[in-house]
Formats: structure tokens, sequence, C-alpha cells
């Protein structure tokens, strides 16, 4: 009877091991899989062909070749994927702080859809300025950037809301929004109408002196509520507590030259050069492409200027899977250059992974849109597949 007491209790207690060590295994999986760093893991994303997102009335539609946009995939790591990329010579790993600047993760998102929008707006103006075709510039409405916390707006209005209206008042631009609060004293409310992804809605956010609160959040009168308000008097300065950023329409004297792009899901403003490539490509006569797969990145001002991005070898690896044969890079960049805060060495650190990876694609680094069509003018017709 002793023994077979002994012997149920050792059952017991290797059952209880066995149990004990499946579950820190399972503890140690979740640790890896789940559990988050401070982390974003950069890794090659793809490269999109620009000619079925851009559509230009009246367009010469030839292109034997292509132009194509490079992307990067950003993602949240884990313990495992912190390790994995750790390990891949083609990702790159960044701290969440130095990507999000104080940001939320929402507010950086909106930060990407608008600054894509905004390339695409600056790419229309270059290529127009490029072919000499006359053009103006038009509000079409403003887009909440972010809320401040503490402020009218917190929680009540977010980053990515389209502002329709303020009260009755149509909003098209910014000064809308501060016109419309003039009249308005503290602890009014006011209807602010939205469109929130694809549903549009009527929310109320009541008013409060934002130089009060300034005040009381950082012991000075200019702090950080930067929200529209009527901002007339230092004393009183009633408002929301938003950043906005104003969407603009480029509107071509003659319509037969209007632009539409449709990049989908696609964010980020490094697209801006090839968009213009691609839109100059369209307005004018001939193909520019000569039949050659042309990839590359950029961001680009309404004056063509083409300056410095983020995860460029990335992109040379996403260029050359899709077989690119020329990939335009921003050239090197200094300090103080391009509002940089430090030198950045894109030009380069393209020709150095071109190398590493061992591609035939050229890399032809450009500080304007006006480099980059020069040197397509005076390519040779591509005459070879491939």
């Amino acid at each position: 009877m002793i023994d077979y007491r002994r012997r149920e209790r050792g059952k017991l207690l290797r059952l209880r091991g066995y149990l004990s060590a499946f579950l820190a295994l399972l503890a140690v999986l979740y640790a890896f899989y789940f559990i988050p760093v401070p982390y974003y893991i950069y890794k090659p994303g793809t490269a999109e062909e620009l000619k079925p997102m851009v559509q230009v009335a009246g367009a010469d539609t030839e292109e034997r070749g292509t132009f194509m946009l490079t992307t990067v995939t950003m993602a949240r790591s884990s313990v495992l994927s912190y390790l994995t990329a750790r390990l891949n010579p083609n990702a790159e790993l960044r701290k969440k702080k130095d990507v999000l600047r104080g940001s939320s993760e929402e507010e950086y998102s909106t930060r990407q859809e608008y600054v894509m929008i905004d390339s695409q707006s600056n790419a229309i103006q270059a290529a127009y300025k490029k072919a000499n075709i006359p053009y103006k510039i038009e509000s079409q409405g403003v887009l909440v950037m972010a809320t401040v916390e503490g402020y009218p707006a917190d929680g009540i209005l977010h980053p990515g809301d389209r502002i329709l209206k303020v009260g009755e008042r149509t909003i098209v631009k910014h000064a809308d929004i501060v016109e419309e609060l003039k009249p308005h004293k503290e602890g009014d409310a006011v209807d602010i109408t939205v469109q929130r992804g694809k549903e549009e809605k009527t929310v109320s956010v009541t008013l409060k002196d934002l130089n009060a609160l300034d005040k009381a959040r950082n012991g000075q009168s200019n702090g950080p509520g930067n929200g529209a308000g009527s901002g007339a008097a230092a004393e009183s300065r009633v408002g929301l507590g938003i950043s906005t950023a104003e969407l603009l329409r480029i509107v071509p004297e003659n319509g037969d030259h209007e632009v539409k792009i449709d990049a989908g899901e696609i964010g980020g403003p490094s697209a801006g050069l090839l968009f213009s490539l691609e839109i100059y490509n369209q307005l004018t006569p001939g193909d520019l492409t000569k039949g050659y797969r042309i990839a590359g990145t950029g961001t680009i001002d309404a004056d063509g200027n083409v300056c410095s991005i983020g995860g460029i070898r990335q992109k040379i690896v996403a260029a050359d899977r899709e077989k690119a044969d020329i990939f335009f890079a921003p050239v090197d960049r200094k300090k103080g250059e391009c509002n940089l805060t430090a030198d950045v060495p894109n030009a380069s650190d393209a020709a150095d992974q071109a190398h590493k990876i061992g591609t035939k694609m050229k890399v032809v680094p450009v500080a304007t849109m006006e480099q980059a069509v020069r040197y397509l003018e005076q390519l040779p017709e591509k005459t070879t597949a491939g």
C-alpha cells in the first residue's frame, strides 16, 4: 500500500513537472512571438507601375517601358522578429521613438497619408512647369493632423478626419474654421461635421480658451494650443486644439491636361519624383521610358527639386526584384539642404546596396526632375528584351 502511494505521488510530481515545463515553453513562445519591442522593422516592399495610377486627360499613352515607384514595408517587432531582422542583410531596425517623434501611431499614419497627397500635388506642379502648362492652385478641404491632449477636440476629433463643416459653414481652407469661430466664446458648443473613412458624422465640441489652457499646461501664453481659434486677442483665443493641413487641387487652365492620381493605400512622400516623370511622359509627345523599366525614389517640390528619403537600401532590393534597368536616387545631401538636420547619403547608399546584391540595375543620382528627364532623353532606345 505504501509503495502504491509513493508511485502515485511520483507520477503526480512528474505530471506537474511536465505541465510546468509546457507552460514555461508557452510563455517563452508567447514572449518571442507576441511581446512587442520598441522597434520598427523596415524591409523591402514593392515596385509598383505608375501608369495605372496616373490618368492625364488627353494623354499621350505611348509607353513601351514603365516607371515604377518603390516602397518599404514597415512592421512592429516582437522579440523573434527583432532577432530575425538582425540577421537579415536587407532589413533595418529603427527605434520607435525616432520614427514617431512624439506622435501617436494614428497621427503618424495620417501624416504619411497627407504627405503622399502633398507629394502628388508637387509632382503635378513640377510636371506642368516642365511642360510649360499654366495652372492654378485651389484649396479643397482641411484634414485634422493631430489633436492636443487635454484640449477641446481631444478624443472627439481624430487624426485623418476631413472637416466638412463647422456649424453651418462649409470648410474649404483653414481660414474658414478661424472665421467661423471668431464670434464664439468659451463654453459654446459647436457642431463639427467630418468625413471619417467612408462615414460622415457630426460631433459637438465645447470651445475653451486655448491661451488659458496653454498657461495651465506650460506656465506661458505661447504653448502648444495650436488649434483653430479666433486668435484675435492674446487674452482670449477660443478654439478646438487641433493642427490641420489643407488639401490642394492643381487645376490646369486647359482641362485637357487635368491629372488624377490614385495610389491606393501607399503612403509617404518619396514617390514624388517618379510621379512627376510619369505625368510629364503622358503630357508630352513620345515615350521617355524608351522601353526601359525605370524605378526610383525621392521627394519633389513644386519646382522639381529632388530631396532625400529613408529606406533607400530596401527600395534598391524591391526594384531589383522587379527587374528594373534604371534606379533614380536622390543625390547625397548635406545638413541644411532640403531642411535636413543631418547628412543623408542616399545615392551612395543606393550604389553600395546595388553592389552588395549584385544587381545589373544602374543607379543614377539626380538633384532635380530636369536632370532625370535629360538623362532619359539621351538614352538610346532599348532593343533587347528583359
